[in-house]
């Protein structure tokens, strides 16, 4: 699907989505420079620009066509946008925001459950800028001065950077690349717990008829949740935990196994690389390292990446 690249578009379309989800102010003593959807719309610039808050707010003072099609009379601050940041970006907010563009990608026939799965995946995203030249050199002066094997040093090094990696949990509507619901954490880990709660949000903006994912979120509850709660067909590939011979030990399971042996869901399951497709955008798009310093604001960045990507699939329809 394709994404918009125009700046103005996407300020434009954020302006319009925030101002059917947020009030204009936040109270009746406020200062009223600027309203919260005009701050929105500028946080959601930042991310499609890749720019600092500085950056942003230097793009803005050159572009008065831009902040008059948001109604501007002048560029707000780069420390006004950090504020703003705090109190606009909420998991409670950007889930309405979200509603509100699953509705209208329906209704521009974007989004068409019956005929094609929901896709679920997670990927991580780095937690700062890093030249990869320094982490080189750094990994010499490391062999240099530690007396460790290289694999005992490289397993250390692994587990501490992944336990501070951002990590993203998407569904996916296949047909568009729209995304249904997200989940920004902290850290690697198993998939299995993020399953029920996407699937749950993806079905109440969509409706579909198959949730497709990666062994990364294989267990017989997930496949209960799925076909017995929801009345989703789960086709999930019975491959996680430890290798063996054995034929799997509950139903589910063991139903995806047979199933699999004989490729009965290949022409479904092969809609699953569209939620690869959609981190790839993400990722080329927008960036794959983050700016924040803590992990309650990388959480906030990479939600806020979510609905910036769903608006530029939008305002390209």
């Amino acid at each position: 699907m394709k994404t918009c690249k125009s700046p103005r578009r996407v300020l434009v379309a954020a302006y319009e989505l925030a101002k059917l989800t947020l009030p204009d102010y936040s109270s009746k003593f406020s200062r009223k420079d600027f309203t919260l959807p005009q701050l929105f719309a500028c946080l959601v610039l930042r991310e499609h620009q890749k720019k600092s808050y500085l950056g942003v707010e230097a793009l803005l003072e050159d572009s008065p066509s831009w902040r008059a099609a948001i109604g501007l009379s002048r560029t707000p601050d780069s420390n006004t946008l950090w504020r703003a940041f705090q109190d606009l970006v909420k998991p409670g907010g950007l889930q309405r925001m979200l509603d509100q563009m699953a509705a209208e990608a329906k209704r521009r026939g974007l989004i068409r459950g019956r005929l094609r799965p929901v896709a679920l995946d997670s990927t991580m995203f780095e937690s700062h800028h890093v030249s990869r030249h320094f982490e080189k050199r750094q990994r010499q002066t490391a062999r240099q001065n530690c007396k460790e094997t290289v694999k005992n040093r490289a397993n250390r090094r692994r587990r501490a950077v992944h336990k501070r990696l951002p990590k993203l949990s998407l569904a996916v509507a296949s047909a568009s690349h729209v995304i249904l619901a997200a989940r920004a954490t902290t850290g690697s880990g198993g998939d299995q717990p993020f399953f029920e709660p996407l699937l749950r949000e993806a079905q109440q903006r969509a409706k579909f008829h198959a949730a497709v994912a990666d062994a990364g979120f294989d267990s017989e509850a997930n496949h209960r949740v799925a076909r017995q709660d929801l009345g989703v067909r789960s086709i999930i590939p019975p491959n996680a935990g430890r290798p063996t011979s054995k034929p799997a030990s509950t139903p589910y399971r063991r139903l995806m196994e047979q199933r699999f042996q004989r490729k009965a869901d290949q022409k479904c399951y092969g809609q699953r690389w569209q939620v690869e497709t959609v981190n790839s955008m993400l990722k080329r798009n927008l960036g794959s390292a983050l700016r924040a310093r803590t992990a309650r604001r990388r959480s906030k960045e990479l939600l806020l990446r979510v609905v910036t990507h769903n608006l530029m699939i939008l305002a390209a329809a």
